[in-house]
This record gives C-alpha cells, sequence and structure tokens, in this order.
C-alpha cells in the first residue's frame, strides 16, 4: 500500500482536485512503466509467516538490503517499514508482505530487469537468515490469526474498520499479494479511453493470472481467491465502476466519486489521525471532526486518493489492479499485457472496439467468473478465454508497432514478455489449473509442497 504523500499547500478551490490529476498529464515520448509486485516471506524450517521483529523476520531483510544493496531506509515512529533506491522503493503490506514499487521505466525490457535484480537482492538476504519468499495470490495455509501485523499506524486503523464494512477485508490486508502496472496518459480524453479500456478488460487479467486457489490449507473453490476477496470487502470504495462509461465522464466525475468515499486518516506530523468515515467534502469546508477548523492540503488529496480500491484507479497515472502475484514470468507479463493494450493508439482503439457491447451487467458477470473459474468463466454469453485470446493478440500486436528493442538490440521488441500468457490462452490453463492439479496428484494433496516448488 501507498506511503503517506509529502508536501502540497492548502486546498483553496475545488478546482484544485481535478489539477491535480491533471498535472500527470504527459506527452508520449515521456510515458512510463511503473511496476509493483508483493509477495511471500516465510521461515524455511517451518513454513511460518515472518514476523516483523527478530533474526528471521521482515525487519532483517529490509536492514539486510539497505547494508547490502545502497537502499536509504524509511521510518515510521523510528521503526524501518521501508526502503528507497532512486525512484524505486520497497514497503510492507499488513500482514508483511514486502512489495516492490518499481521505478518509472520507459521499456518493459528494463521494467523485467528491475523485477529480476530485486528478487536477486532479496533472495541473498534471505538465503543467509533461513527466510524464503514465494509469489501467490493468496497465502495458502497460513490462517489470518498467524499473520503478523506490521508496525503502520494505516493499518492499526484500517483493521477495525474493515471488519465493519466488508466480509474478507481483513484478508486482503493480511493474506493476499497482488501484481500491478501503472501507466501514463496524455490527456483527459486518453485517460478516459484507457481506463474504459481497462476496466472492461480487468477480468481477463484477473483470469489469466488467476494464481490463488487455496486458503486455509485447502482449495477452496476459486481459482483467484484474491480477486474473490475484493468482491466481498468495501461496496464504497471497490468495484468496476459503471459511471466510467457515461457519456461525459473525466476528471471531475472521477473527483465526485473519490470525495463520496469514507476517509481512513489524516496524516500529520508522522502520525496517523482517526479520520474513519468522515467525509473529504466536510474537510474541504474545515468541517472535519477529527481536525476541525483545518483544510485538507494536496498532500491529504493524494492520500485519500490512495484508500479507494477499485479494479483500476486514477491518480496522476492509472493503475491496473487486477492480477494475482505470481511467478517472475508473470510479473514480467502483466506490464507486456497493459503496455501493448494501452500505449499504442491502434491497439488501444482494437481493445475498446473489443469490449464495446459489453454492458456494466457483463462486465461485472465477467469479474466474478474471471475469481470463479478463471479462463473457463463466462457471463453475457462472453467467454473469457474467447476474451483473452483476442486481448494478447491485440497487446502483441501494440509492442511489434512499439518496436522497442532490448537486450543490446538483439531482441527486437517486448512481445517475448506475453509468452506466459500466450501459453495460457492456447492451453486455457492459468497458473491456479497448475496448482490445483499437483495438489490433487504428484503432492497427494500435501500443500506444504508449494513452498519447495514455487518459491523465488
Amino acid at each position: 500500500m501507498s506511503i503517506p504523500q509529502q508536501g502540497g499547500g492548502p486546498i483553496e478551490r475545488r478546482e484544485q482536485l481535478a489539477e491535480y490529476i491533471a498535472s500527470g498529464e504527459k506527452p508520449r515520448e515521456d510515458w512510463r512503466i511503473g511496476t509493483e509486485h508483493e509477495k511471500f516471506g516465510y521461515c524455511r524450517d517451518n513454513l511460518l509467516p515472518l514476523p516483523y521483529d527478530g533474526p528471521r523476520s521482515v525487519k532483517a531483510v529490509l536492514e539486510g538490503l539497505q547494508q547490502r544493496f545502497g537502499w536509504q531506509p524509511v521510518l515510521e515512529q523510528d521503526k524501518i517499514i521501508g526502503l528507497q533506491r532512486g525512484d524505486a522503493n520497497v514497503s510492507l503490506e499488513p500482514g508483511g508482505q514486502l512489495e516492490l514499487s518499481g521505478a518509472p521505466l520507459e521499456t518493459i525490457h528494463q521494467t523485467c530487469d528491475e523485477v529480476n535484480q530485486h528478487l536477486a537482492e532479496v533472495k541473498q538476504v534471505a538465503d543467509e537468515i533461513g527466510v524464503g519468499f514465494i509469489g501467490l495470490g493468496a497465502a495458502p495455509i497460513w490462517s489470518e490469526e498467524q499473520m503478523p501485523m506490521m508496525p503502520k499506524g494505516r493499518y492499526a486503523l484500517m483493521t477495525p474498520y474493515m471488519r465493519q464494512v466488508g466480509t474478507l477485508g481483513t484478508q486482503m490486508m493480511y493474506r493476499t499479494c497482488t501484481v500491478q502496472v501503472n501507466l501514463d496518459f496524455a490527456s483527459e480524453a486518453d485517460m478516459v479511453r484507457k481506463l474504459r479500456a481497462s476496466l472492461a478488460l480487468q477480468p481477463v487479467a484477473t483470469a489469466l493470472f488467476a494464481n490463488s486457489p487455496f486458503l486455509d490449507g485447502k482449495p477452496n473453490g476459486m481459482k483467484s481467491w484474491r480477486a474473490h476477496i475484493w468482491q466481498n470487502l468495501d461496496d464504497a470504495r471497490t468495484g468496476m465502476l459503471p459511471f466510467v462509461f457515461d457519456e461525459g465522464f473525466g476528471y471531475e466525475a472521477w473527483v465526485d466519486y473519490v470525495l463520496d468515499v469514507p476517509m481512513y486518516f489524516v496524516y500529520r506530523d508522522g502520525n496517523y489521525i482517526n479520520a474513519l468515515g468522515q467525509s473529504f467534502r466536510d474537510f474541504m469546508n474545515g468541517r472535519l471532526p477529527a481536525l476541525p477548523g483545518e483544510v485538507p492540503t494536496l498532500s491529504d488529496w493524494a492520500d485519500h486518493m490512495t484508500t479507494v480500491f477499485p479494479e483500476a484507479r486514477v491518480k496522476k497515472y492509472l493503475e491496473m489492479r487486477g492480477a494475482d502475484g505470481g511467478p517472475w514470468r508473470r510479473l514480467c507479463a502483466l506490464p507486456a499485457l497493459w503496455v501493448g493494450l494501452l500505449y499504442d493508439e491502434t491497439s488501444l482503439d482494437a481493445a475498446l472496439d473489443l469490449v464495446k457491447n459489453l454492458d456494466a451487467e457483463t462486465r461485472e458477470g465477467l469479474r466474478r467468473a474471471a475469481a470463479r473459474d478463471g479462463l473457463q468463466g463466462q457471463a453475457g454469453g462472453v467467454r473469457l478465454h474467447d476474451l483473452a485470446r483476442e486481448a494478447v493478440a491485440i497487446a502483441e500486436a501494440g509492442l511489434k508497432a512499439r518496436a522497442r528493442p532490448g537486450s543490446g538490440g538483439l531482441v527486437p521488441d517486448e512481445t517475448h514478455f506475453l509468452n506466459a500468457l500466450k501459453e495460457s490462452v492456447e492451453t486455457g490453463r492459468t497458473p491456479a489449473d497448475e496448482l490445483l492439479d499437483h495438489y490433487h496428484g504428484d503432492w497427494h494433496e500435501d500443500l506444504t509442497r508449494i513452498y519447495a516448488e514455487y518459491s523465488y
């Protein structure tokens, strides 16, 4: 999850909220790719999740990365809760999941190199202290009671609130991992086109990356339990956002949506002030019960924007949020999919044409079918396998048109990063299907085998 934003003067005009989003507009030549991924850490001898402190711990991994690889510590109340190096940072999810938020990079070659370097650094530190890391959409065995809580004020506030507003919110916080990509837009119209395409096709990403078929040591009936969790969390801040497809949608409509999402907190002087359920609209008028008489700053607005969790999200850039965490090939495949679909105008036209006849009911139906059935899901007469086949082909064409070479020019473009997805389209099988086959086959329902065979 996001770290607190810094800077930004007081908000004096409502128009500043939309202007903040618009300030992220970039010309095509400045578009970048930011990849984020989370992973579970565990002790190799007993296969239990890492505590925050101790010789085998999240803290030990962070300190090892700091000491060996030039990362700078990020502290909260004198405790290390993250790292920063250049434009990249490492942060902690509530249950100790380690997240890399990568630097904004020009090509998928670069972002995949970054992912591989990060995993190599983490493995070197982890191996020396008897720790492993694994990429899955949900913790396969650990109960919620076994998960530690990281020492971050944001999470201390969110945990009890999540238990009030949804049935599975704390599972999302403590027992899931994702991979996502952040992409740029050139204008309000460009943002609208990209957001509509990414929302409508997010079920395809969920299906292709489905990698969380286990919970509490056994199959859970879903291909992506992580995606199922997001459907049973907090309706005020999740979902497929049908209003995005309404005529006239733009920055102002997004601002209205975010203003209506209840607040979590206000960050002041290193502390999280409880504003749970309160209104940013009241804050704008100096009537926030948590801070009577104060008006928000732009950094408060930036923080509040990080507390909305739809399938795709707008900040100063777009975030694609529908995929489970997974193996390294898919950590590179996710940016390849979305860059291919959204960063070439012809491919974006084709992607919008592919989904133009999907109504809100069908889009929501596909979202639920993707979580339950992966590529075998369907809704409204639309099969996710068919939609995925066409989406991956469009993405491949977009990457060919980008023609960004790698390996010193030996690789002509970025299309090979789609190979894992092309295999899924050809076979109809996702990582979840592979895991379930192992569980019912050679693992003989011994789910502990997953750690040795699927860790980084």
